[in-house]
């Protein structure tokens, strides 16, 4: 071959950073190093993969284009060494989640994950949609369970579950005792909403399309929890997965609003990119994931 593994691990190193410096550090190398390994890599070929400003690096068009192919061939490549080394199987995954999703279903599909493969190690990042398809994309995250729409060409969306967002408010709300609401009392009410960029907000902004110009947006914030207590503590009304609410509800401590002229379900996503090499782990956690969806 022409090219070294090494000089792929430069390649994917840099394009991930921007940086030489930074790539270095992250494969244990030194700076000079790793630009001699880029460096003959382009020359071998008579190629550039990178936009160069000062320090920076930029994946230009063929960049871009090659990424994808390396890491994949990178991902074959260790499963291979593994299988050589007579190593387990399952290794090293890293799942990203939406915070719906992170703080309840995730949590649960690990602990099955770690109970069938226990020298399997998984790291789990927890964020809103918009990060976690960045990360896939990027291939930072081998795969990413989301809860929002998406169009990506470089991402296979599978729908995974049915959700529903769910109206609640404090027993102490004005709108308590009322056993369904309209559009009159959605426009009326203060609201404490998730993020722009989230899976809850973009599902929450479809349903209520027509209505959004009018609604009083008191506060947006990143976490379902604070959202919770905001809303328990009369700030407004709040709208969340059902699943983050069921503990609430059956405390007491929040209760749900029937709001009948609004669609307000979802579907939860398991997001790969296209490119990506389906390792052993990556497919037991797959079918994890549609044993749950049941």
């Amino acid at each position: 071959m022409r090219y070294s593994f090494r000089q792929l691990e430069v390649f994917l190193a840099a394009a991930r950073n921007e940086n030489l410096s930074r790539a270095a550090e992250r494969l244990a190398m030194s700076q000079s190093a790793a630009s001699g390994a880029l460096r003959d890599l382009e020359q071998q070929f008579d190629i550039r993969l990178f936009d160069r400003a000062g320090k920076r690096l930029k994946l230009n068009e063929l960049g871009r284009a090659l990424q994808p192919q390396a890491e994949a061939l990178l991902q074959q490549a260790t499963a291979l060494e593994r299988s050589f080394d007579q190593h387990a199987a399952i290794g090293r995954l890293k799942v990203g989640a939406t915070l719906t999703i992170g703080n309840s279903l995730a949590v649960e599909l690990l602990a099955q994950y770690l109970g069938l493969y226990p020298e399997a190690r998984v790291d789990l990042e927890v964020a809103n949609t918009a990060r976690i398809a960045a990360q896939v994309a990027n291939f930072e995250l081998d795969l990413g369970l989301i809860e929002g729409e998406l169009a990506s060409p470089d991402l296979d969306v599978t729908p995974w579950r049915e959700d529903e967002l769910v109206v609640f408010c404090a027993p102490s709300h004005p709108l308590a005792g009322q056993r369904q609401i309209g559009d009159r009392e959605l426009v009326a009410a203060s609201w404490i909403l998730r993020e722009s960029g989230s899976g809850t907000r973009q599902t929450f902004d479809r349903a209520m399309r027509g209505l959004l110009g009018q609604l009083d947006i008191r506060l947006e914030l990143h976490h379902t929890e604070a959202i919770q207590r905001a809303v328990a503590a009369g700030l407004g009304l709040g709208c969340l997965s059902r699943l983050t609410l069921e503990d609430a509800f059956a405390r007491g401590s929040l209760l749900p609003l029937e709001v009948p002229e609004r669609d307000l379900r979802r579907r939860f996503y398991i997001i790969l990119h296209r490119q990506k090499y389906l390792s052993a782990g990556i497919q037991r956690w797959i079918e994890l994931c549609e044993a749950a969806a049941g």
